[in-house]
């Protein structure tokens, strides 16, 4: 198998009919200088030692020279053998919704209570992953940059509330665009010689009415980063309490209608974001098992990933074009203009070089 490493290098070939459409510029420019300074007896002199073959000789080990110079920069390589990735392990971002939703209590004690828990699970599940935190609701904020700081881990979790984010709602494209830039700034980079498996984990009861989300899901996998959701909440649904500073119940959240909202988690968003970012989407209930199935998805996942990245060693051939290139140069260098033998002056005769 062969390839060019850096295919871009072939533009610099445009420097050959430049240089030829200039050279012949410049001769009959040159010519036409000297006729109109000499008559045509000291034209024929001046002209007569030099070869217009060597000159064209010289043309050519130039646009060589040029050529093979290129194809030693674009860097010719072949290759058969697979190489050895080394794996960098899962840089995994959690996305968790806080919008008040979430404080629904069709699960006990609460949506957003049991998330939480659930999210500490997976932290001590996932060993030797890096982890990063995203809180959303309308809006989206960085927790962490991936990290395998635990300690820290749990505690922003611990501390998450509807109050983690300025403005409620439940916007998914904010915040998957901000899971991505959290990967950029506390990530490893992929290279030759390694992978990183990179994920997006969404924590949610799921109500969201923007397009945006999907939208941004399909970008992101395309990435080559996957989406894995999982559903808080019941179908049956529950009211959203309202609560004073000691916790007693003050009432429920009323529509425009004065009617309570219900909430429901039928997890129709959730399961379609996950499909856009090629992952799974789970129900997270008493016993279900959501968490441990996300972590053995993302183990699968690494593995196919650092299968797929295994890649072709290629052998370099720049060295011999850079050789000829060389070569040709000092061929050019070396190589005069004149004719072995011509006409020359001498005195007030002419006679023949030898």
């Amino acid at each position: 198998m062969w390839r060019f490493a850096n295919p871009w290098a072939f533009h610099f070939l445009w420097l050959i009919p430049i240089l030829i459409i200039l050279y012949y510029w410049y001769a009959k420019r040159t010519a036409k200088t000297l006729a109109n300074a000499f008559n045509t007896k000291v034209m024929g002199f001046v002209f007569s030692s030099v070869s217009p073959v060597k000159k064209k000789i010289k043309l050519t080990l130039v646009c060589l020279s040029i050529s093979f110079f290129v194809l030693a920069l674009a860097r010719p390589q072949s290759g058969t053998a697979k190489a050895k990735m080394k794996s960098e392990g899962i840089e995994v971002v959690l996305l968790l919704d806080v919008s008040e939703s979430m404080n629904a209590e069709d699960i006990k004690p609460s949506r957003l209570a049991y998330m939480k828990k659930e999210m500490e699970r997976f932290v001590d599940e996932a060993v030797g992953d890096r982890i990063g935190i995203v809180a959303f609701a309308g809006s989206a904020v960085l927790l962490t940059p991936v990290t395998q700081d635990k300690n820290a881990l749990r505690m922003y979790i611990e501390t998450l509330s509807t109050e983690s984010v300025s403005s409620q709602g439940t916007d998914f494209g904010k915040a998957l665009q901000e899971a991505v830039d959290a990967f950029q700034r506390g990530g490893i980079e992929d290279s030759e010689e390694s992978v990183v498996t990179r994920a997006i984990v969404i924590a949610s009861d799921g109500e969201d009415n923007e397009e945006k989300g999907l939208v941004a899901a399909e970008e992101i996998a395309k990435k080559g980063i996957r989406i894995f959701t999982m559903g808080f909440g019941t179908e049956k649904g529950g009211f959203i309490p309202i609560r004073d500073e000691a916790g007693q119940l003050l009432g429920y959240k009323k529509d425009r209608s004065d009617n309570p909202v219900l909430t429901a988690t039928k997890g129709t968003v959730l399961k379609e974001l996950a499909s856009k970012g090629e992952g799974a989407f789970y129900h997270n209930t008493f016993g279900s098992g959501a968490v441990k199935n996300v972590v053995r998805d993302l183990k699968q996942l690494e593995q196919t990933r650092f299968e797929e990245a295994s890649v072709v060693d290629y052998d370099e051939h720049y060295q011999i074009f850079l050789l000829l290139g060389f070569l040709c140069a000092l061929a050019e260098l070396w190589m005069g203009e004149r004719k072995s033998a011509g006409r020359i002056w001498k005195g007030r005769f002419e006679v023949s070089a030898r």
